[in-house]
C-alpha cells in the first residue's frame, strides 16, 4: 500500500538498526520512554526491540487513554446508567475495563442497562435526537486527539438547543502527564528517563511547540514520531543522537502529519468548549495536577457531572495488578504475576490488558514468550 509499506521496509529498518548501534555508546545505557500506547503497539508487533542494542531499552508510558482512566470514573458511568436510566453512550475499549464490585460496562449493559457503544461521538448525539424522551450521557475519555470532536458535539448540542444529551467529560491532556513523570523521579523506585518518543495523533492537534517547556525545564529530548515501525526507529535513533551530544530539543519525525503550531482550529474549538481542572486522578500517576478538561460554566447545560450530582471516590486497582507500575514504567508486563495466567486480553484484571494500546495486551499479543522479568 502506497505511503504504508515503505514505512515498513525490513531493508531500512535493519538500516537504522545498525546505525542506532554505531551510534549508542557500549559505555552507558539509553532509557527512552515511548509515551503512547500506539507505540508501544508498534514496538511489540514489530519486534523492534530485538533490533536494538541492549544498553537501548524502551520504557512504556501512560499515553493509552483506556488504562490510565481510573476505576472510580467507570464507577460513576456504571451509576449513570444504573441509577439514571440513561443512555450512556461509549467508545469500546472502555466497555470492559474493571471496575468495583467485578463489574464493567459490558457487565453492567447486561443487567439491563442501556449502555450503547458508539464508533464516534457524533453517533451518541443522533442517538440524543432519536430518543428526545430519554436522557443520553455521552462518556468522553482520551488525549487531546480524541477532545476536539467532543468540543464538536458539545457546540452542535448547544445550537440544537438538545436539552436531553450531556457529557461526562474524562479527557486528559499529555505534556501534564510528561511532567509528572519527571517530577516522580525523585522516587526512588522510579526509572530514570533520558528521553521522549512524542506522541503522533495527540501532536497533530497541539503541534510540537507545547513540549518546548517541558524539554527546556527538564532537559530530555523529545521526538515526536509516527506510528510505523520505521517511525519509531528514525525517533529512537534521533534519541540516542541528542543524548550523545549533550542535546535536550523538541525534535519532530513526524513531519508529514505534524507542525510547530498544529491545528488552531481544533485548538480554538476545545478552547472554547473546555477548561483545565486543578486536578485529575490517573491510574497509576495518581492526583495530576492541571492534567485534564472539564466543561466550561458557558455549557455547564451539557456537563453531566453537573447535570446528574456525579461525585468521584477513589478505588485501588486489584491487589495483583502491577499496571499502575508498569504505567510510570517501573515495571514491565512479564513482571506481573498474574500476566498472561489470571489476565488475559479475554479476562483483563487491570486496564492495561484491556484496550490494545495498553502494554500489557501488546507484549500478550506479540511477545509474552519471548520477554522475561528484569
Amino acid at each position: 500500500m502506497k505511503y504504508i509499506d515503505e514505512f515498513r521496509d525490513g531493508d531500512l529498518a535493519r538500516g537504522l538498526a545498525n546505525a542506532i548501534a554505531d551510534a549508542a555508546d557500549p559505555a552507558r545505557g539509553y532509557r527512552l520512554m515511548e509515551f503512547c500506547g500506539g507505540h508501544t503497539h508498534a514496538i511489540s508487533r514489530y519486534g523492534l526491540q530485538d533490533l536494538l542494542p541492549a544498553n537501548v531499552r524502551m520504557i512504556h508510558g501512560p499515553g493509552c487513554p483506556v488504562c490510565v482512566l481510573p476505576i472510580g470514573r467507570i464507577d460513576s458511568a456504571i451509576a449513570l446508567a444504573t441509577e439514571h436510566d440513561v443512555i450512556l453512550c461509549t467508545y469500546a475499549d472502555t466497555l470492559r475495563v474493571p471496575a468495583s464490585g467485578g463489574l464493567s460496562l459490558l457487565k453492567a449493559k447486561a443487567q439491563g442497562a442501556d449502555i450503547r457503544m458508539v464508533y464516534s461521538c457524533a453517533d451518541a448525539l443522533r442517538i440524543a435526537q432519536d430518543n428526545p424522551q430519554r436522557e443520553v450521557v455521552f462518556f468522553a475519555i482520551g488525549f487531546e486527539t480524541t477532545t476536539p470532536p467532543t468540543a464538536a458535539i458539545l457546540l452542535q448540542a448547544a445550537q440544537l438547543g438538545l436539552g436531553n444529551f450531556s457529557v461526562l467529560c474524562n479527557h486528559v491532556l499529555t505534556p501534564a502527564a510528561m511532567v509528572h513523570i519527571m517530577e516522580s523521579e525523585r522516587d526512588p523506585a522510579a526509572v530514570a528517563i533520558d528521553g521522549f518518543v512524542g506522541p503522533a495523533h495527540v501532536s497533530t492537534v497541539i503541534g510540537s511547540a507545547p513540549y518546548e517547556a517541558f524539554v527546556a525545564r527538564y532537559r530530555r529530548p523529545v521526538v515526536i514520531a509516527g506510528f510505523e515501525p520505521l517511525d519509531v526507529m528514525q525517533s529512537i535513533l534521533m534519541l540516542v543522537r541528542q543524548v550523545n551530544e549533550g542535546r535536550a530539543q523538541v525534535e519532530n519525525e513526524f513531519t508529514r502529519a505534524v507542525t510547530r503550531e498544529g491545528n488552531r482550529k481544533a485548538q480554538a474549538m476545545c478552547e472554547q468548549v473546555f477548561t483545565l481542572r486543578d486536578s485529575f486522578d490517573w491510574r497509576g500517576l495518581g492526583e495530576v495536577p492541571h492534567s485534564a478538561l472539564q466543561i466550561r460554566p458557558e455549557f455547564a447545560q451539557f456537563d453531566a457531572e453537573l447535570r446528574y450530582g456525579v461525585g468521584y471516590r477513589q478505588v485501588p486497582d486489584h491487589k495483583a495488578c502491577e499496571c499502575a507500575a508498569i504505567l510510570r514504567g517501573h515495571k514491565q508486563p512479564a513482571d506481573c504475576k498474574v500476566f498472561g495466567t489470571v489476565c488475559t486480553p479475554d479476562h483483563p484484571i487491570g486496564a492495561c490488558m484491556v484496550s490494545s494500546e495498553g502494554a500489557c495486551a501488546a507484549h500478550y499479543t506479540y511477545g509474552r514468550f519471548r520477554l522475561q522479568p528484569e
